[in-house]
């Protein structure tokens, strides 16, 4: 349903004015747009708006490029092909079924979907291999096209701008830290908008109804908000809901499940989880290799030239700017961060000393020693550190080529002790890795396994050496709670090498 164009909000009221015309830059539209009162096409009520429909077009289609560009979509057009036709079939049951819709998945490893102004919605490769079959997936596309529908992105543009809030890079459908955070800095941070918990709800219960309507079970919806409410709980990072405002994914099944009983019918169930499981096979998981790989706890990356092996067990997570690790139910944690290289007429030793003195640390001991061929020096600190307070730190900096690495393990000073060993161990295991090395990692993917009788996520996991996530990131894949084990012949989601 297009807005109504003649009706114009004064600070009063609703009052007729020009429209005005053109788009320009985004700055511009927000700066010049004078607020409209417009019909939501979901509710059909009048509420107040800054941007009219050819405006949320003109948006949309500005920014995707930049998203296309950042971001980068996934190169796999029979899977693309595959999402689209079901967003179609989506967004032919919405409220706006006229908008010129487009869906991409984009090439990031993050669990996440979003959407912007105009019917461009995106889900990331990441949030595929935790759908569990089509009626999930119809659930997310559904959720990113009903705040599309019920002009949400609208909406919290006239908010931010009433309030003389800057646009904050932020989530729709899953916060996550990763990708999103960088792009505050290259000009798509106008593109994620906060939408408080009534949008988010509205958009759960809107998933529901498109993709009961077009034939799918409604139930994909809650199970797969029970999918991330187990992401949350596994990791003590969980989502990260410093991002965004959203209800967390446990509360929002309850939320559901009463909408989906109002939607179910005969007509609408379909799940197609062979079909769906068809089109992610060979799926790339994690990250690309070009930015780095984690496997398990060893990290790998074939275009610096360089690995290491975290302690086992640890979580390693994979950021733009460095690679960290945690001992999960701690305060011990690990980091490797490429640094500035330093002057050719400052020694290694100097230069340690005087970045952890610049960074608040007082120097214990050190020493400069080689590491697997690479001059290094290893050095013990004391300082404080942001949200644990007064730690211990052995920290080496490692020159490889012409760069340079700090590989660094903190944790409490009285616990420090507990963890030094395992710290030394991984410095020394950093070392450099031949061409051939190199040119041997390949991205994971996603494969599948028939589960045999006595099988559980533990064996699964350690099978052949050749499935590199945890047990409890297996269940959680296939749709399963982490403590509930496989039944003989299922079909799962595993991840392999290459």
């Amino acid at each position: 349903m297009s807005v109504n164009r003649d009706a114009r909000l004064w600070y009063g009221g609703c009052s007729p004015q020009g429209m005005r015309k053109g788009t320009g830059v985004l700055v511009v539209v927000l700066a010049t747009l004078t607020a409209a009162c417009a019909t939501n096409p979901v509710t059909g009520k009048r509420q107040m708006s800054l941007l009219s429909e050819a405006e949320e077009l003109a948006i949309g289609q500005q920014q995707d490029a930049e998203i296309r560009r950042e971001m980068g979509v996934y190169n796999d057009p029979k899977l693309q092909a595959y999402v689209s036709e079901i967003g179609q079939d989506l967004a032919r049951t919405s409220h706006r079924p006229n908008l010129p819709w487009t869906f991409t998945i984009v090439d990031s490893p993050a669990i996440n979907a979003f959407a912007l102004p105009g019917g461009y919605i995106y889900l990331t490769r990441g949030i595929l291999s935790y759908l569990d079959d089509e009626s999930e997936l119809a659930g997310v596309l559904g959720h990113e096209i009903g705040h599309v529908t019920a002009r949400h992105a609208a909406q919290a543009y006239t908010r931010q701008a009433q309030a003389n809030l800057g646009l904050t890079v932020l989530s729709i459908f899953v916060p996550s830290t990763r990708p999103f955070t960088d792009l505050g800095a290259t000009g798509l941070g106008v593109l994620f908008l906060k939408h408080g918990r009534d949008a988010e709800l509205e958009a759960d219960r809107l998933g529901v109804e498109y993709g009961s309507s077009a034939g799918w079970d409604p139930a994909g919806v809650p199970r797969f908000l029970s999918t991330l409410a187990r992401v949350d709980s596994l990791s003590e990072r969980g989502v990260p809901n410093w991002l965004s405002t959203h209800p967390d994914p446990g509360s929002r099944v309850g939320e559901a499940e009463p909408v989906v009983a109002r939607f179910a019918s005969p007509t609408a169930a379909k799940r197609n989880r062979d079909v769906y499981l068809d089109h992610i096979e060979g799926l790339v998981y994690g990250d690309n290799p070009e930015d780095g790989i984690v496997r398990g706890h060893v990290f790998l990356h074939p275009a610096l030239r360089f690995g290491l092996s975290f302690p086992e067990g640890w979580e390693v997570t994979n950021t733009p700017d460095a690679v960290m690790a945690r001992e999960p139910g701690t305060e011990h944690y690990m980091v490797l961060q490429e640094v500035e290289r330093p002057r050719s007429s400052s020694s290694l030793g100097d230069v340690a000393t005087a970045s952890m003195r610049a960074a608040g640390y007082a120097v214990v001991d050190g020493r400069s020693e080689q590491i697997n061929g690479q001059a290094a020096h290893v050095g013990l600190y004391r300082g404080t550190a942001k949200g644990t307070g007064k730690v211990m730190m052995r920290a080496a900096h490692i020159a490889l080529g012409r760069q340079f690495y700090v590989v660094a393990g903190f944790a409490p000073e009285a616990e420090f002790d507990l963890v030094d060993r395992d710290v030394l161990g991984s410095i020394q295991s950093f070392h450099q890795l031949s061409a051939a090395e190199a040119s041997r990692v390949q991205p994971n993917r996603v494969d599948f396994y028939v589960v045999k009788a006595g099988d559980s996520w533990q064996s699964i996991a350690v099978r052949q050496g050749k499935n590199i996530v945890n047990a409890a990131t297996l269940a959680i894949m296939n749709d399963h709670e982490v403590n509930a084990q496989p039944q003989a012949g299922e079909r799962i989601k595993i991840v392999v090498e290459g």
